[in-house]
């Protein structure tokens, strides 16, 4: 009887053992919880950039005013009839 409770105190500690210092212990778990936390965030930024992206992309496809904004704001595009004036900021 004695050697039973020796083997049945051996397979507690062994099961705390892994517990706190093994694959599933606690230090472990709270670790993966942070970079799952970390890598959500990452998802949700790069979703946003990607529902941006396709929202100019289907601007691009469908009219040509984003096309004309984007080739006057990048490329200096003025029509014909128009003036471009440019503001200089104030110098100190």
């Amino acid at each position: 009887m004695r050697w039973l409770s020796f083997v049945l105190a051996g397979l507690l500690a062994a099961v705390q053992a892994d517990l706190w210092f093994g694959r599933s212990s606690v230090p472990y778990t709270m670790s993966l919880r942070t970079q799952l936390a970390a890598q959500q965030a990452a998802n949700d930024r790069a979703r946003e950039r990607n529902e941006r992206l396709e929202a100019e992309v289907s601007d691009l496809k469908e009219g040509l005013e984003m096309v004309e904004e984007k080739a006057r704001a990048e490329l200096g595009m003025v029509k014909p009839d128009e003036i471009l004036v440019q503001v200089a900021p104030p110098r100190r």
